[in-house]
């Protein structure tokens, strides 16, 4: 048996945290809702999910814990490049969809924007930029992003940084300097939430090195949790354990966001994937959880072309509540359906395909051929 098939068998007759895949449906429900709602208010302390945004530190912290739990046994078998290779092509083909997508509506935005004022040259190397993940927030129609044409895309920029550090560094090393590195990061978090009364940066130029201090602690900590078997055995359920991870998202603002939102992200988030990871279901909303987990990366990846123009719509015609109401509940439902056609048509063919590229070039070099 080869490297790869011994790896299929491993990943078959692991346990599936069935549970955390669903909660990570849930918080990406949560911060596309939080995008649609960041165009209503412009205050945050008005915006009834003002804290969407930290569904991106439970994402961090959740993929801690799963590669830990997926590679921690394996990865000196199966090599760090091949390790890399497998996140790339996990990972990288909805970075290149969604910046696709974030290109055809900045050109064909029907409600607005001015992609006139910006060169072809530049356009070009905003979207050459955005394919390969290199920071450049210069387009001003775009908040001066660190990725234009795909906002969300600042995270996968630091989920690979993560990945990368991970290869060479962090499965390397004992649970002890884990600990350490896991509380100097959450220092550094504290820091950046007192400096800056919040934890929202990462995404823009001037909030870069937030976006490493967030990556840092919640993927040293999802981490810690896998290694420490810190799970937390309940009988909570999917709706239980999804209710309390919504809490951290509709909490109030307040002149506190710089001590609460580090205490959520610190001690909230790493005991729900504790409780999570060991939570049981039912078979009906196994189901319901495994689809939810399988559709949030799409669904994170391509729905912020659509708030673009949403964003447009909105500024230049300002619907009414009701109508407001129905755009947003109706986006939602579309934007989860198009994520569905996207990973179902484009990403799992594509995925599918590179990597039985990828083992017949393994089985050949095992065999001498190349």
């Amino acid at each position: 048996m080869d490297t790869n098939e011994t790896t299929a068998t491993t990943l078959q007759t692991k346990q599936h945290f069935e549970v955390l895949d669903g909660l990570r449906g849930v918080a990406a429900l949560a911060v596309v809702t939080f995008h649609f709602m960041e165009w209503v208010y412009t205050d945050s302390s008005k915006n009834f999910i003002g804290h969407g945004f930290l569904a991106v530190d439970f994402f961090f912290c959740l993929s801690g814990f799963v590669i830990g739990y997926a590679y921690d046994d394996r990865i000196s078998k199966m090599g760090i490049l091949n390790f890399l290779v497998s996140r790339i092509i996990r990972l990288h083909p909805l970075v290149v969809a969604g910046s696709i997508l974030g290109l055809l509506a900045f050109l064909f935005d029907p409600f607005g924007g001015h992609p006139e004022l910006y060169s072809t040259g530049k356009i070009i190397l905003t979207f050459f930029c955005s394919i390969f993940l290199i920071p450049l927030p210069v387009i001003a129609d775009r908040g001066f992003n660190l990725f234009s044409f795909n906002a969300p895309a600042w995270s996968l920029f630091w989920e690979y940084i993560a990945n990368i550090v991970y290869a060479f560094v962090l499965y390397r090393i004992g649970r002890s300097y884990l600990l350490l590195l896991t509380i100097l990061s959450a220092l550094a978090i504290c820091y950046i939430g007192y400096r800056s009364g919040n934890l929202l940066g990462g995404w823009s130029g001037p909030t870069f090195w937030d976006g490493s201090v967030r990556i840092s602690f919640s993927f040293l900590a999802g981490l810690l949790i896998y290694r420490s078997n810190w799970i937390i055995k309940n009988k909570l359920s999917f709706i239980g354990l999804s209710i309390l991870l919504l809490l951290a998202f509709i909490m109030p603002s307040s002149k506190w966001n710089w001590l609460s939102e580090p205490l959520v992200v610190l001690f909230y988030f790493p005991i729900l994937i504790a409780l999570g990871a060991g939570a049981t279901l039912t078979p009906v909303w196994k189901k319901i959880c495994v689809f939810s987990g399988k559709i949030s990366y799409p669904l994170y990846m391509t729905h912020y072309a659509v708030l673009w123009m949403f964003g447009n719509y909105y500024t230049s015609h300002k619907p009414g509540t009701t109508q407001l109401v129905l755009i947003v509940i109706a986006g939602l439902i579309l934007l989860v359906g198009f994520a569905y056609l996207v990973m179902v048509i484009y990403d799992i063919p594509l995925r599918k395909y590179l990597s039985n590229k990828r083992n017949e070039r393994l089985a050949k070099q095992k065999a001498g051929l190349i």
